[in-house]
């Protein structure tokens, strides 16, 4: 009689799959992925908080934010040793290959989303001794810090749900992005000409702004990831395509 977990040795007979190493697989390779989008949550959260202590030029909560960077950075290297533990323990193949491969990838990009929400922070304490008396916002600035975050949450949602369709309007939503981006700069210069000698806050609103373009980049690649976790079809440079296609559905 065949023992459990173990091939038919007859000839002519077809190997099959032992259940148990399979079930453990998957259940690591799950395991690993709720972490990913626990470190994606936590990131976004420093972004948000990073932007509301931007807006009031609150140094404390900024600081608080800055030093919360070393948790996502700790978290990005236990997760990519743990997913290197299972390539090399476990030898995964097929989808949970693609899965761990996806980890790797998208824990760089959450960790670097950390940096950035950090990098905001650092920048809202600085202003806060720069900012001339009396400025406001440029309005570009304000739609990105709106823009970003929503675009955070959507991909959130994409990740949790590993959806898609979802997944390729963030990538082509990031226009958006790109286009206030250059509306900020124009504004920066009507700032710094309005405020001559406050050239060191202008400089300062105008890196937050890149600060969030790359952070809607970073969505942008893990929203490709997510395309390629659940069809296998690589998207990098199809933007115009994924425009059409999904206006055609419209």
């Amino acid at each position: 009689m065949d023992q459990p977990g173990h091939t038919d040795p007859r000839p002519g007979s077809t190997p099959q799959p032992r259940p148990e190493i399979e079930t453990h697989l998957i259940k690591d390779v799950k395991s690993l992925k709720r972490r990913v989008c626990e470190e994606a949550t936590t990131a976004v959260g420093m972004l948000e908080s990073a932007l509301a202590a931007l807006w009031e030029l609150d140094t404390a909560t900024a600081r608080e934010v800055a030093d919360r960077d070393e948790r996502i950075d700790r978290e990005e290297v236990a997760i990519e040793e743990a997913a290197f533990r299972i390539m090399t323990l476990q030898q995964p193949v097929a989808r949970e290959f693609r899965a761990l491969a996806f980890v790797l990838k998208v824990n760089s990009d959450i960790e670097r989303v950390g940096d950035h929400a950090s990098t905001v922070a650092k920048t809202a304490i600085k202003l806060a001794q720069a900012a001339p008396p009396g400025f406001n916002w440029p309005t570009a600035l304000l739609e990105l810090g709106q823009r970003v975050p929503m675009a955070c949450h959507a991909l959130l949602r994409a990740l949790l749900d590993e959806d898609p369709d979802a997944a390729k309007s963030i990538v082509v939503g990031d226009k958006a992005i790109d286009r206030l981006t250059r509306e900020l700069f124009d504004e920066t210069v009507k700032f710094m000409e309005t405020f001559p000698k406050a050239h060191a806050a202008g400089l300062l609103i105008y890196r937050i702004g890149r600060e969030l373009e790359r952070v809607g980049d970073l969505m942008t690649n893990i929203a490709e990831d997510i395309v390629y976790l659940t069809t296998g079809e690589i998207i990098r440079h199809e933007k115009k395509r994924l425009r059409a296609e999904l206006n055609s559905r419209e």
